[in-house]
């Protein structure tokens, strides 16, 4: 049930110009320590490494999606579709609001380390003993489950997953947009108030009106170009890398037994690999550095190294390298252990990889991953049907092998390594 707030509240937002809270239940969410958490996660990890302005925070995205969703729910209302269900506005709102209420320190970094997933945690709050869940319930018993559902993928109203979760989707238009803001790139300047008036809600699911195809284009050229240009940056790569290391050392040490000099709740729990909501919420990135700038003093040389390269920026060098079988790969970390290297630490093989677009195949059934353009007719077509430029950069996995390692290191010991792995080390960046 809707309940209005008895005065609407505005934030002013770099991205959005305002984004409006005109419901009760969106404030008080809002305003829940699991959510005011999210002020002390950066949206985008390690990216601050290399783009120094990058640092804006989970708390903001979050209100964007929420921002975009509210938008694109109230032109469905006011212009009367009727395929758009009217009740499922606060599901769709919630769901939009809290969807990574669930990311950790650092966000995937962090989930790749401990093979969490920020998706299941985020459910976890949802339904656990959280001021969250005490506000969903007063929606009802089942609310909360509902609004996990969307996260899920499991609700059975493929229209509010639309919004919150494909490839055209409120997340999607909000970092892309949001990201370039704070990173100073041009490639997520996207018009997103075209791609909204050209949504459409029609038989379950949310498609393009057929005049908004060149909007979408840019749109989905607009995230190609932010995934190897920011995202997937071998600087910000770098980072990732040695942020892992950290999390693999720190915890390999305390299962040896090792006696920390600084140690700090909930870390132990999470080594452990048995955390829960409670002690879940107590991670953010201000705790997990504190750990790391006190571990720089530890005894244990390869952590303590490995703490000052992420809080001095000391990182990795890289080489870009083609061509490069799994024989070759062993080859280089049998030579580099010769020597008196680490294999797994002063060595690391990276090759990040991106679908783009999941591109229409003739024959098979329509999936929730591709876009569908409504034609005049309202016939459907899938948008690399129609579009030479989205189907250029669709279906394919793209990648590019970089070999990382600590220069200062591999420096030392050059002369003594085989020829063939001094010829990979000396490649230009």
């Amino acid at each position: 049930m809707y309940s209005p707030i008895s005065e609407e509240k505005v934030f002013k937002d770099p991205v959005h110009n305002y984004i409006y809270v005109q419901d009760d239940l969106i404030w008080r969410l809002i305003n829940t320590p699991e959510f005011q958490r999210l002020r002390r996660v950066r949206q985008l990890g390690t990216s601050y490494l290399t783009f120094h302005g990058a640092e804006h925070s989970r708390f903001s995205h979050s209100l964007g999606v929420y921002e975009i969703t509210r938008r694109i729910i109230t032109q469905f209302e006011r212009r009367g579709y009727s395929d758009w269900p009217a009740s499922e506005r606060q599901v769709a709102l919630c769901a939009a609001l809290l969807h990574d209420v669930g990311h950790g320190p650092f966000s995937h970094s962090i989930e790749e380390a401990f093979d969490m997933n920020h998706e299941d945690w985020t459910c976890r709050i949802l339904l656990g003993d959280t001021c969250i869940h005490q506000v969903l319930l007063e929606l009802g018993d089942d609310f909360p489950s509902k609004v996990a559902s969307v996260i899920q993928k499991t609700y059975d109203k493929p229209i509010v997953m639309n919004l919150v979760t494909s490839p055209l989707d409120a997340d999607r238009m909000d970092y892309l947009l949001r990201d370039a803001y704070y990173t100073g790139v041009n490639y997520g300047t996207i018009d997103i108030d075209r791609v909204l008036r050209m949504l459409r809600p029609y038989k379950d699911r949310v498609v393009v009106k057929e005049s908004g195809m060149h909007a979408v284009e840019d749109y989905l050229m607009s995230r190609y170009q932010m995934y190897w240009q920011v995202y997937f940056h071998p600087v910000t790569r770098s980072s990732e890398i040695i942020l892992r290391q950290i999390f693999r050392r720190a915890r390999e040490l305390y299962h040896q037994g090792y006696t920390y000099q600084f140690m700090i709740d909930p870390l132990p729990a999470l080594f452990e690999g048995n955390i829960n909501v409670n002690q879940y919420l107590r991670l953010d990135e201000a705790l997990i550095q504190t750990a790391f700038l006190q571990w720089t003093d530890e005894k244990d040389q390869l952590l303590s190294e490995l703490c000052g390269r992420f809080m001095h920026r000391k990182l990795y060098k890289y080489v870009e390298i083609d061509n490069l079988d799994q024989g070759s790969i062993d080859a280089i970390r049998q030579a580099v252990q010769a020597v008196g290297l680490h294999p797994d630490y002063d060595l690391e093989i990276d090759f990040p990889t991106d679908l783009p677009y999941d591109e229409f195949h003739p024959g098979a059934p329509q999936s929730e991953k591709q876009i569908l353009l409504l034609d005049r007719y309202d016939g459907l077509r899938e948008i690399s049907e129609v579009s030479e430029i989205v189907r250029s950069i669709s279906g394919i996995h793209q990648g590019r092998c970089h070999l990382y390692y600590p220069e200062e290191k591999i420096s030392q010991v050059l002369n003594a390594l085989p020829d063939t792995v001094v010829k990979i080390f000396r490649q230009p960046n």
